[in-house]
């Protein structure tokens, strides 16, 4: 496994927000970490324009390098363009277009964090893929660019060699993953634990949740949660939480998406997973086991189910957290 270099694409201009998604890449990428992998990546600062840029709050960022020295980069990572190429329908500036086909030509891994993935699509890295942006911006995003499955409901899209996540914090759920591809989950818990982050939040999860039906209330859903998460080694069903909620099935299955943007046994899936991770985090359970205690029922399921949402096997997961933790 090896980490290799990461250009990060520095814009000419920009604001707080832009200094957020640029700060999450440089803090997983730009920090050695010698006791989890030697070496660690390389990260350039590529800068759009001139070396030295004042921020609106009197930050100042030098990039050290420029576009040209993209091209030689193992990982490419863009998380802005101009805000009137969103808001004026401006282009994308074409040396950054042409810095990020050169690269990827070249072999690159080209990476997108919130509106960045409009750059990748001016230089038709997206045609014929799944993209994702933040979902303030797909719709336009799928507009202009017809040719992309524009998904705006997930956090991240791993397509090989080009990804794209949507904003804000999304970009560390996708910069941890990249972690976890090239070093394994191992280094990546280990990673976000010192970020005090969660290890892993699978892709395909939910950017935001559809408030319009509060949880808190009193009809809210929280109570059947709880009751089932407390019986979640038993054979739940759909009917078994709608019955519990006082509801059809069919009034429960619309309410939980509502509330948190994914279906009942996508819900239930998720949270025995949940409870397979803290299980092999905090104990010496077997496999098999913990599958039982979590509700997979067998290990096999549970290394398929495991492997598929978290992206490493239980076995893999386990070591990144040392017996003395356990």
């Amino acid at each position: 496994m090896s980490a290799g270099s990461v250009a990060l694409i520095v814009p000419s201009d920009f604001g707080v927000m832009d200094l957020y998604e640029l700060g999450i890449p440089a803090a997983v990428f730009g920090t050695p970490q010698p006791d989890l992998a030697d070496p660690w990546y390389e990260m350039w600062l590529c800068g759009t324009g001139t070396r030295t840029r004042d921020t609106d709050p009197g930050f100042t960022l030098h990039s050290t390098r420029s576009l040209d020295d993209v091209v030689n980069a193992d990982t490419v990572m863009v998380s802005w363009v101009p805000e009137e190429v969103i808001e004026e329908n401006a282009p994308v500036p074409p040396e950054l277009v042409s810095a990020l086909r050169k690269a990827h030509d070249n072999g690159a891994r080209i990476v997108s964090a919130c509106v960045g993935a409009y750059a990748l699509a001016e230089a038709g890295l997206l045609d014929g893929r799944r993209a994702t942006a933040h979902w303030m911006h797909t719709a336009l995003l799928a507009e202009r660019y017809p040719k992309i499955q524009v998904d705006d409901s997930v956090l991240y899209v791993d397509e090989g060699d080009v990804l794209t996540s949507a904003g804000m914090t999304a970009g560390l759920d996708l910069c941890l993953h990249l972690v976890r591809r090239d070093l394994g989950a191992h280094v990546a818990n280990q990673l976000a634990r010192r970020m005090v982050v969660p290890g892993h939040r699978p892709g395909n999860r939910s950017q935001y949740v559809d408030l319009s039906v509060p949880v808190s209330d009193e009809q809210g859903l929280e109570p059947v949660l709880d009751w089932a998460r407390a019986r979640l080694d038993e054979p739940l069903t759909i009917e078994d939480l709608a019955r519990r909620a006082a509801m059809s099935p069919r009034t429960f299955y619309r309410r939980l998406h509502a509330t948190t943007g994914t279906t009942p046994l996508q819900w239930l899936l998720n949270e025995r997973i949940a409870r397979a991770q803290a299980l092999l985090e905090s104990t010496d359970l077997s496999v098999e086991k913990i599958a039982g205690l979590s509700g997979i029922g067998t290990a096999n399921n549970l290394r398929h189910h495991f492997l598929k949402q978290v992206g490493a096997s239980p076995t893999d997961y386990r070591q990144g957290f040392p017996r003395h933790q356990r």
